[in-house]
């Protein structure tokens, strides 16, 4: 793996991850005390995965699949989401026995939502351009960590006792999330 390739960013997370952007860059998070040579190894390991998901980035920007959403459309989709997130959240948040705070919506480029610790929640605005499905899963999984701050058993399983067939979902937004979140390339 040509290593220069790839941007490797740095943070106090726990876990590695690797992305690829819309763009066809390729984003390595590392812990902060990782190693470079297990950032290598990893990176050698998840080479096919890599070239397969790169490979896919180029075909849709040939066909024009792709295509970015002007700064109007993201601003209705936005208020779209608001109007129709606010009171899911608030019907599963009850079914949960969960409480939250702010709801924020943006145009996110690597995330649907995600849960402070304080419980304010964000949800990306090209939710709206998923099944509904999907839709409610990223609330409930977001809902999930007002009760479990990480993706433990438990955590899914709290998941699991709201939407017995959340894995369709999570497989959704494996093979069709890239193709919603290139619809965002444009710095917002």
């Amino acid at each position: 793996m040509d290593i220069p390739q790839v941007k490797i960013l740095r943070s106090r997370r726990r876990t590695a991850a690797i992305q690829i952007t819309p763009q066809g860059e390729v984003i390595f998070r590392a812990p902060l005390n990782m190693p470079r040579r297990e950032i290598e190894r990893i990176l050698t390991e998840r080479r096919d995965w890599i070239d397969r998901k790169l490979s896919a980035v180029r075909e849709d920007a040939a066909a024009g699949r792709a295509a970015p959403l002007s700064q109007e459309d993201l601003a209705a989709l936005a208020r779209q989401a608001k109007q129709f997130l606010m009171p899911l959240v608030e019907q599963y948040a009850a079914r949960m026995e969960v409480t939250y705070g702010k709801i924020t919506i943006r145009c996110q480029q690597t995330r649907w939502g995600s849960c402070s610790s304080k419980g304010n929640l964000n949800f990306n605005c090209l939710l709206m351009l998923a099944p509904r499905q999907v839709v409610t899963y990223v609330v409930v999984h977001e809902l999930a960590h007002r009760k479990h701050m990480d993706h433990s058993p438990a955590f899914w399983a709290e998941v699991e006792a709201i939407l017995p067939d959340y894995r369709e979902s999570v497989r959704w937004l494996k093979t069709n999330g890239g193709k919603l979140l290139a619809r965002a390339r444009q710095e917002i």
